[in-house]
């Protein structure tokens, strides 16, 4: 069995509580000591790595991924893309987001049907790099909803699937559970960016919705959905729906619904596409229809809103932003951190603990991922820097001189540590 002692870190635990300098003594993929006694854990047959002083911290879960999604510019994209070329694209993705320091994902949906399966089970065998994965279907949607694409005169594939009446769900979720997708995505309302169904709407009847969450049940898998609109919400919560992204628009008894489920649901504002949006909408040189600004901006102001709420609610939150369009990068993913705390009011603690310990939760790992401690799998990131003063440095690549997944390093940069011990020195 390995064994590998970081000394003279300083951790922060994901627990909620202060950091503190320690030393840490890993036996194969699982944390055996925590000790704040430094320099007193035997070494012996153990490689050794002097932090001096650098953060270790539980490595980050992001809870909104597409690994499927190439910086895709439009949605038919994705349903042009062959599955030979999608499938090395998915694994491609899967490298990026664990060279980021995302050592698990819980997929939000695959732009094909077993994208995510295969690159999940490959990546638990040890063929292929990338985070712990959680696997999803594709999105389910309704004819007129979210990835429907196609016209009258025209059939165009997205990243969606249709299914309209509850018999079409029914028969949507079973393929997903029966191809091994450990959660099915339904797209309950419409979106601002499609041509159709707006985020204002609600689209997907309550008895489609039910439909799709007693088959996913029945197989205990979870059920994710795509949910913009107040009564989108409702539906969801109402339904059993588990995992609800977006909520911008909830109002208060849609609030009232989330928190008196909080114990149960896990929520995600996939705030870092629509931040983006304007961001390429505001660059200069910009010739944006004045109109599609605005209503950009107002999305923006009302996940402001009502993340501020959530905060405050208690409501468990996860990071994770639509990753994988052109202006949403895989690797970037990070990014939401900052957006939680410049946005939404959180403190680095409580971002962080959105991006780990709440992350485990949601990939039902909470008593055995996202936090430092003995017995825990020891999915770590040694970082250059503090990330309790500065979120934003867990964006840089270059400050994450480790990346440790189930005991073994994925990354370890000793030109880093040795410069790091030098200045020490000096």
């Amino acid at each position: 069995m390995s064994r590998t002692i970081i000394r003279n870190c300083r951790v922060w635990d994901g627990s909620g509580k202060a950091a503190f300098p320690a030393d840490l003594l890993i036996e194969g993929e699982r944390i055996r000591a925590v000790s704040r006694n430094l320099g007193q854990l035997d070494g012996l047959d153990a490689e050794v790595i002097e932090a001096t002083g650098m953060t270790l911290m539980p490595g980050l879960v992001e809870g909104h991924a597409h690994l499927s999604f190439g910086n895709a510019a439009s949605s038919t994209d994705l349903g042009d893309l062959p599955p030979e070329e999608h499938t090395l694209l998915t694994a491609r993705n899967a490298k990026a987001l664990l060279d980021h320091g995302f050592t698990s994902a819980y997929s939000a949906a695959s732009a094909k049907l077993r994208l995510d399966i295969v690159i999940r089970d490959a990546i638990a065998a040890g063929q292929l790099p990338g985070p712990r994965l959680k696997a999803c279907g594709p999105e389910i949607t309704v004819t007129g909803g979210l990835g429907d694409e196609r016209s009258a005169h025209m059939y165009r594939e997205s990243f969606a699937v249709i299914a309209d009446g509850p018999a079409e769900i029914v028969k949507w979720a079973r393929l997903c559970c029966r191809e091994g997708a450990d959660s099915i995505k339904l797209n309950v309302s419409g979106d601002n960016l499609y041509k159709a169904a707006k985020a204002e709407m609600t689209v997907m009847s309550e008895a489609e919705i039910r439909a799709g969450v007693d088959v996913a049940h029945d197989f205990q898998r979870k059920v994710n959905s795509h949910c913009r609109a107040a009564e989108s919400v409702k539906r969801a919560v109402r339904c059993g729906v588990d995992v609800i992204y977006h909520c911008e628009y909830a109002d208060n008894e849609a609030l009232d619904l989330l928190e008196r489920e909080k114990h149960r649901l896990f929520i995600g504002p996939a705030i870092g596409l629509p931040y983006a949006v304007r961001e390429s909408l505001n660059a200069p040189g910009s010739t944006a229809d004045p109109k599609l600004r605005e209503s950009v901006e107002q999305s923006l102001a009302a996940t402001v809103r009502t993340y501020d709420q959530m905060r405050k609610r208690g409501i468990r939150v996860v990071i994770g932003g639509d990753y994988g369009f052109d202006i949403t990068p895989q690797g970037a993913n990070a990014r939401d951190l900052e957006h939680f705390v410049k946005l939404f009011g959180y403190s680095t603690v409580e971002a962080l603990a959105c991006a780990t310990r709440i992350g485990a939760e949601l990939m039902d790992m909470g008593e055995e991922l996202g936090q430092v401690r003995e017995g825990y799998l020891a999915d770590l990131l040694l970082v250059d820097g503090d990330p309790l003063l500065d979120v934003s440095i867990l964006q840089r690549e270059e400050r994450l001189v480790g990346i440790m997944q189930n005991g073994g390093f994925h990354k370890l940069d000793r030109e880093a540590l040795a410069r790091r011990q030098h200045r020490a020195a000096v």
